[in-house]
């Protein structure tokens, strides 16, 4: 069995377990984070199919990641959690998916879902089997060991990498994913959308543009969310997994969207000065965000 050993731990993620298991706790009680591991089940929800997930540095984007990890924590206890992150390096297939193997973190191993795997690619015509696709990226990686923490390597996962993030691809994935879940028990099948916001403008820029863009999914408006990206050039490295998110929601009759939490690596910044050394509150930040999908 091909094991995909981790590409960036030590450094985006503590490299040892104990490490690793104190800073996600770290982040979970951070002034950003959600403060707890559960939060009290709202009477009306029934389920929390999809959640969108940032996947930067932890010390960074860790503490908004942990807010969707408390949501999922809170109502699912999943079997399986399909996960699609953008492909940074280019390397591999344009849309890429593991179909066998198992993923390695400090955490521990997490084995591939080959059935529900093969099932997406029935479905959705663009996936292909890729393992080098998966080699160096972390913008999955980074989402498995806030999984781990919360339910101990009981679950599989199905990786996705897309290169290619048209629209057309974010509707066959969405509708894809949407038809997995929709065919086993609510919460059995959950999915993780990886994407960090806008990129590398001030603090205040890149907060009015991100909520631009959040607002489009929150109103599960794809055409408006890729209208929005590219008129106010908004750098959503993973608007592909995001697309298939609001397609996916669509077809699951989703009730309702949330942003759970939004900040910059400003914002976190600020909170701690003294661990970020040089770096500057507000210049050149990054955004992020946590938004859960309700039925």
């Amino acid at each position: 069995m091909k094991i995909r050993e981790p590409a960036v731990a030590g450094a985006f993620y503590e490299g040892t377990r104990e490490g690793l298991i104190r800073q996600i706790e770290w982040c979970i009680m951070h002034p950003l984070g959600p403060g707890t591991t559960r939060k009290e089940k709202e009477p009306d929800v029934t389920a929390v199919p999809i959640v969108i997930s940032p996947h930067a540095g932890y010390i960074f984007s860790g503490p908004i990641a942990a807010h969707s990890y408390v949501e999922l924590n809170t109502y699912e206890r999943p079997r399986t959690v399909i996960i699609a992150g953008p492909n940074h390096y280019g390397i591999g297939a344009p849309v890429a998916i593991m179909v066998e193997g198992v993923w390695r973190t400090p955490l521990g191993e997490v084995e591939i879902d080959t059935e529900i795997a093969r099932e997406l690619m029935r479905y959705c015509k663009i996936l292909e089997p890729d393992w080098y696709a998966f080699m160096r990226e972390h913008s999955l990686e980074v989402q498995l060991p806030f999984l781990q923490y919360f339910y101990n390597n009981s679950f599989k996962i199905v990786p996705i990498c897309m290169f290619y993030q048209g629209i057309d691809a974010a509707e066959e994935l969405g509708r894809a994913i949407a038809r997995v879940i929709s065919a086993r028990e609510p919460g059995e099948i959950v999915y993780v959308a990886s994407t960090d916001w806008n990129h590398y403008e001030p603090h205040e820029v890149t907060v009015k543009k991100d909520l631009k863009a959040i607002e489009r999914v929150l109103e599960l408006d794809l055409k408006g969310f890729y209208r929005v990206i590219s008129e106010y050039s908004i750098s959503v490295c993973g608007y592909g997994p995001v697309g298939a998110s609001i397609v996916a929601a669509r077809e699951l009759g989703v009730k309702k969207v949330r942003l759970l939490k939004h900040a910059t690596s400003g914002d976190v910044i600020k909170v701690y000065p003294e661990l970020y050394g040089d770096l500057v509150y507000s210049d050149e930040v990054v955004g992020y965000a946590s938004i859960a999908f309700y039925l």
